[in-house]
């Protein structure tokens, strides 16, 4: 007779309570310590942002569904918590205002239960068209439908309305950035939790072995459909506290170049890892609104970031920071330092090389009435002048030269190390 226990207690993960606990007092300190009204309101887009970007993950980095429509239902939350909030303001309803991004969740949620059994029939491409489909069906219907979505003009709201417990009116940002705190630090832990569950395991494996898990009698549709309906919950969340934020939606809520941005800067951040999107998040808002006040080249200079990315780090800023991590481990972290700081160096020359070229193509194409000159990092450029096309020209070729040399050496370096760690990790299992 078994005198197995029924229940057993695992130890406390002490590093992920660290882990936890430090995000929680970030979120709760930043706004602290960057005091301007500009500050919490990028604290607070970004809180947004990594709402959406991490729903967005479930789709691409959990399940290897690449979706070109997920503004639709961050998008949907947005309005539906909108609508909302004008509702409350009237007086009809009397819901705090801090629970209108739940109603922005249930609309999405809503919205993926129409709509995702259809979308969730097919896998990887089709999959990614019936999306983009989707996308588009529903941005053309913003324009067709005044009454719901505002036509050109969109809705507006005020979130200045209700009761004041405490004295919280959600007037000033700063108590409008610790709402979208909770909720992000909320839906992130719930969103991460959902990773440990045997339907988030299910959903890894229908991404890898849609063939197996079919074999073993599980309908992979049905795991799509609902990890589909969850992300879409969370995603009107993203979209309801978007409304709070604002107090404005407008039909670009559900463009395509939208459900774009999500897709790309979760890539940037490291689809395959959990935190990777909430970098990728932060990059985004620091992107789309800091970037585009500098150039207005910012487009152009974000697709370049892009490539780069693809070509010498695809696994993301998440992959490059745990493969240095791994490498710290053992000790040859140290050895790498010189190497990183030639890359970034090199790295920064060819930009700058590059980017003066840009310039002068947008200043030539935009401010022609203006003149030739232009003012470039201090440096004054002529963009109708040889030299300064010959001086660009050769700074980036040099800083080009110069980076794959640099990189060569570098990938040898780093070779070395991988096989070092290879050889001491049989080592130690040998020992073991």
């Amino acid at each position: 007779m078994s005198t197995k226990p029924y229940y057993e207690f695992k130890p406390l993960n002490v590093g992920r309570w660290v882990i936890w606990s430090l995000f929680a007092l970030l979120m709760a300190v930043t706004p602290m310590v960057f005091t301007s009204s500009l500050s919490h309101t990028l604290l607070s887009q970004m809180g947004i942002a990594i709402i959406a970007c991490l729903s967005y993950n479930m789709l691409l980095g959990q399940g290897g569904m690449l979706s070109f429509g997920h503004a639709v239902y961050t998008g949907m939350g947005s309005f539906l918590a909108i609508h909302a909030l004008n509702i409350v303001t009237k007086g009809t309803w009397s819901i705090p205002v801090s629970l209108i991004p739940i109603i922005g969740g249930l609309a999405g949620m809503l919205l993926a239960v129409l709509l995702g059994w259809v979308t969730t029939k097919k896998a990887a491409t089709p999959f990614a068209m019936i999306t983009l489909g989707i996308g588009e069906l529903v941005y053309a219907m913003s324009l067709m439908f005044p009454e719901f979505f505002g036509g050109e003009g969109g809705i507006a709201g005020n979130r200045v309305t209700g009761g004041t417990p405490f004295g919280i009116s959600f007037g000033p940002q700063v108590q409008l950035y610790y709402l979208i705190a909770v909720y992000t630090f909320v839906c992130t832990a719930l969103m991460f939790a959902f990773t440990r569950t045997p339907l988030g395991r299910m959903l890894n494996a229908v991404r890898d072995n849609p063939e197996r898990v079919e074999f073993v009698g599980y309908d992979t549709q049905k795991v799509r459909y609902i990890a589909f309906v969850i992300a879409a919950f969370f995603a009107g969340i993203a979209g309801g506290l978007a409304a709070l934020n604002f107090e404005h939606v407008t039909s670009e809520v559900v463009r395509g170049d939208r459900s774009g941005a999500y897709l790309l800067f979760t890539f940037l951040g490291g689809a395959t890892f959990f935190f990777g999107p909430i970098i990728g998040a932060v990059v985004m808002v620091l992107a789309l609104v800091l970037l585009s006040e500098l150039t207005k080249a910012w487009l152009l200079y974000l697709g370049l970031i892009f490539l780069f990315m693809v070509m010498y780090a695809p696994g993301g800023i998440a992959s490059l920071i745990m493969m240095n991590l791994r490498v710290a481990a053992f000790g040859k972290l140290r050895e790498l330092w010189v190497g990183y700081l030639a890359l970034a160096v090199t790295a920064l020359i060819a930009l700058i090389g590059a980017a003066a070229m840009i310039e002068m193509v947008y200043h030539l194409q935009l401010n022609a009435a203006l003149g030739p000159q232009l003012s470039f990092m201090g440096v004054s450029l002529n963009a109708k002048g040889f030299n300064s096309w010959f001086g660009a020209g050769f700074v980036m070729l040099t800083g080009l030269f110069l980076f794959e040399v640099t990189r060569r050496e570098f990938a040898r370096q780093w070779g070395l190390i991988q096989e070092f760690i290879e050889k001491e990790i049989k080592r130690r299992e040998a020992l073991s």
